[in-house]
């Protein structure tokens, strides 16, 4: 099917925008990136990130337009989390198979990196362009200094809205009739924080792990960097007995790292440093419906489908949005009405599944992981699905170590543990768990139809 080569804006130069550019551009077609923002190649970055784990889905859209190998030198493999749990030695939870990992990079490493390439394929960048308003009919973008100020006026044949969960485009289609939307934020913040490398360059814990420090209604995590570093982030409620709102001056401050994250007290300068100097951040679930306006404006990544963070799976549910695109347009060429409506048909069920899971997984990475009953359905898990792993994927290596749809990893994971409850009320659990009655009676549950 013949490509007509078409003049296309993208509003936002983040992580899924430079790589929808490059995918665009490589199409055949003319892209130009607006962000309100200065270009990030000539700042310090804003202090907060949250370390991007990139897995299955993210590589698998990278590999598609040739950047993997690129971006690979920018990561550092994670194949387990290292549990830092106050009055126990570090302990160790595998991933998955040997082999699988999750991939910690930078935020602002990979950005740069993403524009970088973008601009190597020919896409131009417009920064510290503001739009203000998009006429979605003539897919139109209005920009200027200020909202009262002049404005210049750009016209495309296609606007993609990657601005982010605050999208200016998103706010605009949100004024038709008969859109759908609603954000949902939680109760804890989050402040990014850093352990520096040793003196010599080297990583002060175990570099190919995912450290965490659960403490019930707040936890600590730390994901390594290139340069020896290890980016931070605590996450603590706003408000409440132990909170933001609690910690005021430096003295308080050490004081609370002390008594919860006693390991990592020899930081205990600069993470002091980091918790004044950085700005506390919110998290928010934002859904909405449509994702796309007539054959003229879609949204793709977080404008469409903001996600808490705590899946990992933000950057890589929007990265496989483009991917899901690209095969979309090769299917229908110029039908850009068919290409939109196919793609939020196919991606909004998939981004309602990953919020959900990302909501979950903060329940469980804060409380549930220091949880000897939580730990032991873990065990009985890993035991199961080693022996049959035809009929036991765990949900989180659906999610990350696969790219069958999220929804598909929701259902049955929500399957698995049924079948988990059951066994978990079983008398003396404790002490049977891995005998072949226990087995026996996951394998009646499942053939019972509780599980796929």
């Amino acid at each position: 099917m013949t490509k007509t080569s078409k003049s296309i804006a993208i509003v936002g130069s983040g992580l899924v925008g430079s790589l929808l550019a490059i995918y665009l551009q490589k199409l055949g077609h003319s892209v130009t990136v607006f962000d309100r923002r200065p270009d990030i190649r000539t700042i310090k970055f804003s202090g907060r990130s949250i370390n991007l784990a990139m897995s299955n889905r993210g590589w698998k859209s990278l590999r598609e337009v040739g950047i993997e190998d690129e971006v690979k030198k920018l990561a550092i493999p994670l194949n387990k989390r290292a549990m830092h749990v106050n009055g126990k030695p570090v302990y160790f939870q595998k991933y998955g198979n040997d082999g699988e990992a999750i991939w910690s990079i930078s935020r602002g490493v990979l950005n740069r990196k993403m524009i970088d390439l973008a601009e190597n394929h020919g896409v131009v960048f417009k920064f510290n362009e503001k739009v203000w308003d998009v006429d979605l009919p003539e897919a139109k973008l209005f920009t200027g200094d200020s909202q009262k100020g002049e404005w210049q006026s750009y016209a495309y044949d296609l606007i993609f809205g990657c601005d982010g969960a605050f999208s200016r485009i998103r706010h605009k289609m949100q004024r038709r009739s008969r859109f759908n939307y609603s954000q949902s934020f939680i109760d804890v913040g989050y402040k990014e924080l850093t352990i520096l490398a040793n003196e010599d360059g080297t990583h002060k814990m175990d570099k190919n792990s995912f450290h965490i420090w659960p403490r019930g209604e707040f936890m600590l995590i730390a994901m390594p960097n290139l340069d020896g570093s290890f980016t931070c982030t605590l996450f603590l409620p706003f408000e409440g007995e132990v909170s933001f709102e609690k910690i005021t001056n430096e003295k308080e401050a050490k004081e609370f790292f002390k008594t919860h994250f006693p390991n990592v007290t020899e930081d205990i300068e600069n993470l002091t440093k980091d918790f004044f100097n950085n700005p506390t951040s919110a998290m928010v679930t934002m859904k909405c419906f449509p994702w796309t306006y007539w054959d003229k404006v879609a949204l793709v990544g977080d404008s469409a489908h903001a996600i808490v963070p705590f899946y990992g799976q933000g950057m890589n549910a929007g990265f496989e949005d483009i991917y899901v695109l690209k095969q979309l347009i090769e299917a229908h060429g110029n039908n850009w009405d068919t290409i939109f409506k196919a793609y939020q048909e196919s991606r909004k069920p998939n981004a309602d599944a990953i919020a959900e899971l990302s909501y979950r997984n903060f329940i469980e990475m804060s409380s549930k992981t220091a949880d000897s009953n939580f730990l032991l359905q873990k065990k009985i898990e890993k035991r199961f699905a080693e022996k049959y792993p035809d009929m036991w994927v765990p949900v989180y290596s659906r999610v990350t170590f696969s790219d069958r749809p999220y929804a598909e990893a929701l259902a049955i994971g929500d399957q698995q543990e049924n079948v988990m409850q059951r066994i978990m009320k079983i008398e003396g659990i404790e002490e049977t768990w891995d005998s072949l009655e226990i087995e026996n009676e996951i394998l009646s549950l499942i053939n019972g139809n509780v599980v796929i």
